[in-house]
């Protein structure tokens, strides 16, 4: 019996499986017997994205009602070891080490926040990289709502002005009030960039200014943190901001997974495949979603996004199984690219383009939002096979709609 083995189950694995799942279905009885299998450390599908969100009741989905009814194997375990030459992965196991074969692999394992040694982060820093990060942030702001009232309670730090970290600090007012933390507050944004979101441009820019301003979140621009404590934060300006806590926001890198492949990385670690997924000189390995970079319109390279993770997912998962039984392997190219940013209660940011021209904001890009979270990146939930190998078809979305 021939095995696929999907590493990783984040929007890229997920959609891997599922579209190999297709694919084989598609070849019929010559690919019936061909096991697909996919590890990872958590028994459930992260919807990663929502993971800043006030309500995190609907963002981990269990894998086996996702996976079984299309016959797709999945075990909780954390990958160990890469070998490609002899076609194995070790993993780890609430049991102990065991090494898997292989005859195509898909590398998914994503990518996670970069944490850097910084005196006190490790104990006293919070994030939402994961949904097991998201909800212990969620549980310190409960249990910060029991605390008598100081400033330090009072006062969220939110580190890194990029994407994530604007989407934690406008979200974070409902958050504190969720918490019972009512009254006054602050929620301060800090970045090494002289700018708030500096990828944005100046197109985007004024409009996220506009937003923080509106729900009073402040900035500390061209400081870096020196220290974290459990009452405060220290940055290199000197100053002293007393808080119980700190959100780390600040930069992604790949899974570390990918520099144990002999394989070309770009400068966030990424390994660089080809339009069908293929790694560059290993001809049985695949990659797809935050782990892999692909110049998708032959100029740009991917982001590391679900609207990028997605597609690749469901392309390599495809190509795997094509590659396996001697078919044409399918190329992706993808030729717009959008940009949804949640503003809390402000609303949200539309951009299009690579260079994130404004096309629409505030209530109308807030639907548009709305609609991505709750429904665009969700696979069918009603455990229907037919409905889930046909939502893995790689074919590539159109551009999300304006909402009005």
């Amino acid at each position: 019996m021939a095995r696929i083995l999907v590493l990783g189950a984040g929007f890229a694995g997920l959609w891997a499986a599922l579209g190999a799942a297709r694919k084989r279905d598609e070849i019929g009885a010559r690919a019936a017997d061909t096991e697909i299998l996919v590890v990872d450390r958590n028994a459930y599908h992260n919807i990663r994205v929502r993971n800043y969100e006030v309500d995190l009741g609907d963002v981990a989905l269990p894998l086996k009602d996702l996976l079984d009814p299309v016959g797709v194997g999945h075990m909780v375990a954390e990958v160990a070891a890469i070998d490609p030459a002899t076609r194995a992965v070790t993993i780890k196991t609430s049991a102990g080490a065991e090494v898997l074969s292989y005859d195509r692999l898909v590398l998914t394992t994503g990518s996670e926040l970069v944490r850097p040694a910084i005196s006190g982060l490790a104990a006293h820093g919070f994030d939402v990289d994961t949904y097991e990060a998201a909800m212990r942030l969620d549980a310190h702001l409960a249990a910060l709502g029991n605390e008598p009232p100081s400033e330090a309670r009072a006062s969220i730090a939110v580190v890194g002005a990029g994407f994530t970290g604007i989407e934690v600090a406008t979200e974070m007012p409902a958050k504190l009030a969720h918490a019972g933390i009512t009254g006054d507050h602050r929620v301060i944004l800090i970045d090494p960039n002289p700018v708030v979101g500096a990828t944005f441009g100046a197109h985007g820019r004024p409009v996220i200014n506009e937003a923080l301003a509106t729900l009073g979140v402040e900035t500390r621009l061209n400081v870096r943190v020196s220290a974290v404590g459990a009452d405060s934060i220290t940055l290199d300006s000197g100053e002293i901001i007393p808080t119980k806590t700190v959100v780390w926001c600040a930069g992604m890198r790949a899974s570390p997974l990918a520099a144990s492949l002999p394989a070309r990385r770009d400068a966030l670690g990424r390994i660089e495949v080809d339009h069908t997924m293929r790694v560059e000189g290993l001809a049985d390995v695949f990659a797809a979603g935050d782990v892999a970079a692909c110049l998708i319109d032959g100029e740009h390279p991917t982001v590391m996004s679900c609207q990028f993770a997605r597609p690749m997912g469901r392309f390599a998962g495809h190509n795997v199984v094509a590659d396996l039984f001697g078919e044409k392997l399918l190329q992706l190219n993808i030729d717009w690219y959008v940009t949804v940013l949640d503003l809390g209660a402000w609303g949200a940011l539309y951009t299009t383009g690579w260079d994130r021209e404004v096309h629409t904001t505030g209530a109308a890009a807030k639907l548009t939002k709305q609609t991505i979270n709750q429904q665009r990146i969700y696979p069918p939930r009603n455990g229907d096979r037919a409905a889930l190998l046909a939502a893995a078809a790689p074919t590539i979305q159109t551009a999300p709609p304006t909402r009005k």
